[in-house]
């Protein structure tokens, strides 16, 4: 009996109890896109293989023109309002949600830069040549300028927006180039309510979903640093003082909620890493989690995702990923040598654990999970 064989009768014989038991304990049921087996699991800051690279871009390309299902979560002023989301988003209404298409199209993006001979780079590149034009783009420009969607996707669909925008701003490539200059329009409508909205949330937004502040001021920062907007940069890291900088004893052992994708905690960590000098940001960091320094926190414990097929309850294979990251970029930032072996242990812990529910077959967790794995692998965000 194969592996893809064996995986498939434990599941068909015994339920998903005993099936998630073994997604949990062994690389058995880590499936690629046409079900098969996967011999290899990718490891953080590791070369992809063709065939990862491959397995990854077509869990992205089969659902990024996937219309439905679609929860669009905009606010309707009139029977005008009344669209599909190929009509509000025709770049980006794929992947059940904005955020996720647009985080989508940013995995297409970094894929095709990092391994442009890949076999399936000609794909990729054909299907952001068909979504990222300028008229697609303006549509989407002109969707965030009214006042009514002000609030749309803030700040964390925002957040990857501008993650894509660098992404294509740093990379020598004529479509790449073309695709950047596409993106100006809604650049500017996102940077004008950045500057619009930071000034005026008095407190940040500490939540294991999307509002999350931290996630959403990290991603902006490496934006602002990445285009040179020294204006822009500066208010996040205002706000981030503001916000974190005074923070002492954060109790991380009510983390994880059930349906968490991120640590507030980490994620916290994750931000200020990037703005303090390395020795004021350890101390920062001890002072924030005292218990990173002596390994029994709870945030070192890779968690289990009882149901694949629950939407909410799925998150948590995102936030075994992006602990994943967190703990790397943390670690990439400390001079301890113990403190960033154990922070380093618990990133490889965390993306074993969450790497193993990516190609579920399902598509609550199928159509976002591989973005948050690639964030992870490629290590983004960390200066090499």
């Amino acid at each position: 009996m194969t592996q893809t064989q064996d995986c498939r009768s434990i599941r068909g014989r015994l339920g998903w109890s005993i099936t998630i038991f073994a997604v949990t304990f062994t690389s058995v049921c880590l499936l690629d896109v046409s079900g098969n087996a996967m011999q290899e699991s990718p490891k953080l800051g590791a070369d992809l293989t063709d065939q990862q690279v491959i397995d990854f871009a077509k869990l992205v390309l089969k659902g990024i023109d996937q219309e439905y299902p679609n929860k669009p979560s905009n606010v309707m002023i009139d029977a005008s309002s009344v669209q599909s989301p190929r009509q509000m988003h025709p770049a980006f209404f794929g992947s059940f949600d904005w955020h996720s298409a647009i985080h989508g199209h940013w995995m297409l993006a970094r894929l095709l830069k990092l391994y442009p001979d890949s076999a399936i780079a000609q794909d990729i590149r054909a299907t952001l040549n068909e979504h990222l034009t300028a008229v697609n783009l303006a549509k989407e420009a002109e969707y965030f300028r009214a006042d009514h969607n002000r609030s749309f996707e803030r700040m964390y669909g925002w957040a990857w927006a501008f993650r894509l925008i660098g992404e294509l701003e740093s990379w020598d490539d004529e479509d790449a180039q073309r695709w950047r200059d596409h993106l100006r329009p809604l650049e500017d409508i996102l940077v004008e309510r950045t500057f619009d909205f930071l000034p005026k949330l008095t407190y940040p937004i500490r939540t294991g979903v999307h509002p999350d502040t931290a996630f959403a001021l990290g991603q902006t920062l490496d934006y602002a640093k990445i285009v040179g907007n020294s204006e822009l940069e500066a208010l996040v890291i205002g706000r981030a003082r503001d916000y974190y900088l005074h923070d002492q004893n954060y109790n991380s052992e009510y983390e994880p909620s059930g349906e968490d994708f991120f640590s507030p905690s980490l994620n916290e960590a994750d931000l200020m890493r990037r703005i303090l000098p390395q020795e004021e940001y350890q101390v920062w960091l001890l002072k924030f989690l005292p218990r990173l320094q002596t390994g029994d926190s709870s945030l070192f414990r890779p968690v289990e995702v009882s149901d694949v097929t629950d939407g909410k309850i799925v998150h948590l294979a995102g936030l075994d990923l992006s602990r994943a990251w967190c703990f790397r970029g943390i670690a990439s930032a400390v001079s301890d040598l113990d403190l960033k072996q154990r922070l380093l242990r618990a990133a490889d812990d965390h993306a074993e654990m969450g790497l193993k529910y990516v190609f579920s077959g399902h598509y609550e967790g199928e159509h976002w999970l591989a973005t948050f794995a690639l964030y992870g692998l490629t290590d983004v965000g960390i200066e090499k």
